[in-house]
């Protein structure tokens, strides 16, 4: 069953499908919001504060990676899960909505069992990652419970995942992380991401920061170390 209280926003224009994830997330526990468009559903998160949200790529008025985008730029959904709903099998499109901060792809047509699962996944993993305790390295802290990283005193915001990637690397520092255990760990062993997706995220990490706290191991994976 589901955590008690935990919100899914639900974001696509074809009833059906609404219908369909809606029906099979309340069999096991979530309260479920639905949304027709890319409009209705930023309203929708604004004023329910789903845990979690899954949008139809192709949606009317403004598409889910559009939506995706601009949760993201806002603070209070650093924390929220985002799983895309596409029948696109193309590469670019998985990876540009990775970029922008989605979580996970659920493909078309719609496996219930499948869906529920990475529901179920991705807050556990959650659950976890929030439970863990502060990194201080240096004039850097990390406060998983917060989603925030502080530098000399001063907030950093990061997206999501971007936080993610940094608190599993400093967890460790000095220790070379495999870019297999980086994709399995921040984005899944279920969710087909390229090197490019983490070079990208480990790039925009030191710009955000303004130091070279990862280093890249050639041919290998990153490290942590300031």
């Amino acid at each position: 069953m589901a955590p008690a209280g935990k919100k899914v926003l639900i974001a696509d224009d074809e009833a059906d499908i609404l219908e369909i994830i809606s029906y099979n997330l309340q069999l096991h526990g979530y309260d479920v919001i639905t949304a027709k468009d890319g409009d209705q559903a930023l309203i929708k998160a604004k004023e329910q504060k789903p845990d979690l949200i899954i949008l139809d790529i192709m949606m009317p008025k403004k598409n889910g990676i559009e939506v995706c985008k601009i949760l993201r730029g806002q603070p209070e959904y650093q924390k929220t899960l985002i799983i895309f709903l596409t029948a696109l099998n193309d590469e670019l499109s998985h990876v540009k909505g990775l970029e922008y901060g989605a979580d996970d792809f659920i493909s078309k047509p719609i496996s219930p069992k499948l869906m529920v699962s990475k529901v179920q996944s991705l807050l556990r993993r959650t659950h976890v990652q929030e439970s863990s305790t502060s990194i201080e390295i240096g004039d850097l802290r990390i406060v998983p419970e917060e989603y925030m990283v502080y530098f000399q005193g001063q907030p950093v915001p990061l997206a999501k995942k971007e936080f993610e990637l940094l608190n599993f690397l400093a967890s460790k520092p000095g220790r070379v992380f495999l870019r297999s255990e980086i994709l399995n760990t921040i984005w899944g062993s279920e969710v087909i991401v390229g090197d490019r997706t983490i070079d990208v995220h480990v790039r925009k990490i030191r710009q955000k920061l303004g130091i070279d706290c990862i280093t890249t191991v050639k041919g290998v994976g990153y490290k942590f170390e300031i």
